[in-house]
């Protein structure tokens, strides 16, 4: 007997923040939401009135040409933006209705919640078990050593990487291969038990086996973390993706879900952009 097909709800014109297409099995609890966020750096707008609303427990993918502004809109989320002194940023970005940009939001508690995996790996330099156990400790979420063994472990277990690493945890992380050393980054950013995960590109850097590796564990991720990730690659955010964004200079032309926008996108830009025209 076959599977039974989502079942799709098309708007011609969505409301503000919403997809085109909404795929009624996927999960809609409201993540973070974004409205009229404009960024500039320094005279240059960057970001042009962005509205986007990022549910939940799915893997949502940014995709368009380069300097369109995809990486920009990520580290809006968790303010990394802030260490770019030229940057002016204005609109909303909104976690459990709080505006992650009010002058009270602490950056260090915002950072534990929304993690960074950045397109090149970079362990600290320090072992695999301290990658792991070093914010979390920082952060008082453990302390006993027995603790931080379980949190190392599960950590490195969520991420794919126990198996390969049980035996070598006082090693440096800089010791394992490029794959290994994403994953092992991607075991950091969830050892401090975040609500959201932002991926740059992350595994632009990899051999084919190694992304395939990091696609499917994005697939398990997504059971308990938000995932937003930028990606050039077409065909790896047809894969990994429940909904997808369409950036193009500074705006988002198109939101919709993932496998409608490949098959029947909702904008002109859109098609042109996913066959090849221009980008």
């Amino acid at each position: 007997m076959s599977a039974k097909m989502p079942e799709m709800t098309y708007q011609s014109n969505p409301e503000i923040g919403q997809p085109y297409t909404r795929n009624e099995m996927a999960c809609h609890d409201l993540s973070i939401r974004v409205r009229d966020l404009n960024l500039w750096y320094g005279k240059s707008q960057a970001l042009k009135g962005l509205n986007i609303d990022l549910f939940q427990k799915n893997v949502t993918a940014l995709i368009g040409p380069s300097g369109c502004g995809k990486s920009t809109f990520l580290r809006c989320l968790n303010r990394m933006n802030d260490l770019i002194p030229s940057v002016r940023i204005e609109g909303l970005v909104e976690m459990d209705g709080r505006d992650v940009n009010a002058s009270k939001m602490d950056e260090v508690a915002l950072r534990r919640r929304v993690g960074m995996v950045f397109q090149k790996p970079n362990p600290f330099p320090k072992s695999i078990y301290e990658n792991i156990a070093y914010a979390p400790r920082m952060h008082d979420l453990v302390s006993r050593k027995a603790d931080q063994d379980e949190l190392v472990e599960k950590a490195l277990r969520d991420a794919g990487l126990w198996n390969e690493v049980k035996d070598k945890l006082q090693e440096p992380g800089t010791s394992l291969s490029g794959g290994q050393q994403q994953r092992l980054c991607i075991a950091r950013a969830i050892a401090v038990q975040p609500d959201v995960i932002l991926m740059d590109e992350p595994t632009s850097a990899l051999d084919p086996i190694s992304t395939a590796t990091i696609e499917d564990l994005m697939d398990k991720l997504k059971e308990k973390f938000t995932i937003v990730t930028v990606t050039h690659n077409m065909q790896q955010a047809a894969r990994v993706a429940d909904y997808t964004a369409f950036f193009h200079l500074g705006e988002i032309i198109e939101y919709n879900d993932t496998k409608v926008m490949f098959s029947t996108p909702a904008q002109k830009k859109t098609e042109d952009y996913i066959s090849g025209r221009y980008g």
